[in-house]
């Protein structure tokens, strides 16, 4: 998938990569996309309440290796 930015949260635990990619988000502009890589398995509860709190869209989420990979879209 493509995407304009991206984030290593891995390592960092809650509410950290969420706090991180609500500052990436921040800046980038509307419709682009923000690719967050992180460890935490917590994070994939996160990222589904963060998308249903803001109005980002999460486009997709991956676990490869106990790495989860999301795809967020700004609103």
């Amino acid at each position: 998938m493509d995407f304009h930015k991206e984030l290593d949260a891995r390592g960092l635990n809650c509410p950290l990569p969420i706090l991180k990619t609500k500052k990436a988000l921040a800046d980038m502009t509307s419709g682009q996309v923000l690719r967050v890589t992180a460890t935490d398995p917590g994070s994939i509860r996160d990222f589904q309440a963060f998308a249903k709190q803001t109005g980002n869209e999460l486009l997709a989420l991956t676990d490869e290796n106990k790495e989860f990979v999301f795809f967020m879209k700004r609103k």
